[in-house]
Order: structure tokens, then C-alpha cells, then sequence
């Protein structure tokens, strides 16, 4: 394995990005949802279309972890109206952090979310703040290991399935 390498993403990375997200949400979810479900929301939501689209919003970024020149996830942040929920001027949401399974434990994403926290800092946010799937064991622990603590929960739906994800936040301190 490479060091690896943050980067932030443009119109030349929109086969990347849909791939990556195509992957990874189908790995991690695929097991809880029907597939109708699961391929309905991978078409709308990691279309080029819908990539392309997301890529173009000015409070969106998006930046690739690269191992060499092998992409093994990425990150999307938001800022002011773009961010899903919260749309307050002093807040960071963390949209996404996908890692491909071969980089479990390889500390990619711990990497992008440093990634997150200093765009945090940069851009002088009081908080940081997610939805987590409640049944993403995983992911909370993650969080929660990096200070995150629930704050409120919200329904995400797949397909006809409403599922509850837990809203995480974390507050910044500046010295």
C-alpha cells in the first residue's frame, strides 16, 4: 500500500466518485434493503447526472483518497444551504465518507475525516454534524470515537422504507 493521498475532485473525477458510492453504499446496505429498493436508489443517486450535478454546487465539495493511483474512497462535505438538514452558516455536514472494504482498517477513513475537520477549522464552523444509519454499528463507533455524540434523529427513505438515522454532531474548539 501507497501513502495515501487526499485530493479534492473535479468534472474529470465523476466516474470515481459514482463508482466508489455505487460500491460502497451497495456493500454496506445491499443486506437491509430490497433490491428493488437498493437499485432504484443507487440509479437516482450516483447517476453521472446526479454526480455531475452535486459536483457543481459552490457549498459542496468532494475530495478522493488515493492509494497511487487507485481511488480507495472519498469524502463530500457541505456548507450554508447546500448542507441536507441543519443550513446554518456556522456548521460543516459531513454528507459521506465512503471507503472501499479493502481499506477498512487502513486508516482512509480516519484520513478523510481529518480531511472534514480541517475544512471545519478552516472555515472557522462551531460544529460539525451527520446522519448515521442506526443500524451502522460501525459507522457510530467511528463517531463516536471521534467525539461525535447524537443530537436528534431524522427518516431516511429507501424506497417505501423508512429508516431512522441517528444525527451526530461534534463541536469545534478554537485556541
Amino acid at each position: 500500500m501507497n501513502e495515501l493521498i487526499i485530493l479534492q475532485a473535479s468534472d474529470k473525477d465523476l466516474d470515481v466518485l459514482k463508482k466508489i458510492g455505487r460500491e460502497t453504499f451497495f456493500e454496506t446496505f445491499a443486506d437491509s434493503n430490497s433490491p428493488q429498493d437498493m437499485q432504484d436508489y443507487l440509479d437516482k443517486n450516483f447517476s453521472p447526472g446526479k454526480i455531475k450535478e452535486e459536483l457543481g454546487d459552490p457549498g459542496s465539495k468532494f475530495y478522493i483518497i488515493w492509494d497511487g493511483g487507485y481511488p480507495a474512497g472519498y469524502l463530500k462535505v457541505n456548507s450554508g444551504n447546500f448542507q441536507t438538514e441543519v443550513k446554518r452558516d456556522d456548521s460543516l455536514e459531513i454528507e459521506r465518507i465512503y471507503v472501499r472494504s479493502a481499506y477498512f482498517g487502513k486508516k482512509a477513513g480516519q484520513q478523510l475525516y481529518e480531511k472534514a475537520l480541517e475544512i471545519a477549522y478552516d472555515q472557522k464552523k462551531a460544529f460539525i454534524w451527520l446522519g448515521v444509519w442506526e443500524k451502522n454499528p460501525r459507522a457510530i463507533r467511528f463517531y463516536e470515537k471521534n467525539g461525535f455524540s447524537a443530537f436528534d434523529k431524522h427518516i431516511f427513505k429507501m424506497g417505501s422504507d423508512e429508516q431512522t438515522d441517528i444525527m451526530m454532531r461534534k463541536y469545534l474548539s478554537y485556541k
